[in-house]
């Protein structure tokens, strides 16, 4: 029995034989693999590898010009918002500028307008003056004419009487 036993287990062992030429056969497939495909995929990993690379390369890049862009853009919206607040600023001053011109305009206006007025009411006051002296000389004329019981007659009396009277009113008055 003992030699049943040992050719039950003979039977699950390959011959010395079988051995040697699969392994003869695996050296050959593995110097062919290592010599021919090997290298391909070695190849085309290194070139996956040098996308990524590159890809990564130029994301970096692009961020980096990214950067740069919103800096430039930062700095750019920076000077546009001083450049801004001095248009305002010197809007602000033409404004009170303008302002102040035209209340200077106006005031000055207002004064002229004011001496136009004095002047023609005091233009306005001597021709009413020299008006009313000219119709008291008359009346006076009449009056004393009537007084005298006659008109005078001289004109050269007539108006030193009428320059004394009016003498006598302007004393008067004041």
């Amino acid at each position: 029995m003992v030699t049943l036993a040992e050719d039950g287990v003979s039977l699950f062992l390959p011959k010395s034989y079988d051995i040697i030429w699969t392994l003869v056969i695996l050296i050959i497939v593995a110097v062919f693999f290592y010599k021919f495909f090997l290298p391909k995929f070695q190849a085309i990993f290194d070139e996956r590898a040098a996308k990524i690379q590159g890809g990564i390369a130029k994301a970096e890049q692009a961020q980096k010009e990214a950067d740069e862009a919103k800096n430039k853009y930062e700095a750019q919206l920076g000077t546009a918002r001083v450049e801004a607040s001095k248009i305002r600023d010197d809007a602000r001053a033409e404004a009170s500028h303008i302002i102040s011109d035209a209340r200077a305009r106006a005031e000055s206006d207002a004064a002229q307008i004011t001496a136009n007025a004095e002047r023609s009411i005091e233009s306005m006051q001597q021709k009413a003056m020299v008006s009313l002296k000219g119709q008291v000389g008359d009346i006076a004329t009449q009056l004393a004419g009537k007084i005298l019981g006659s008109e005078l007659e001289n004109k050269n009396v007539q108006s030193d009487m009428i320059d004394k009277m009016i003498a006598d009113l302007d004393k008067q008055n004041k």
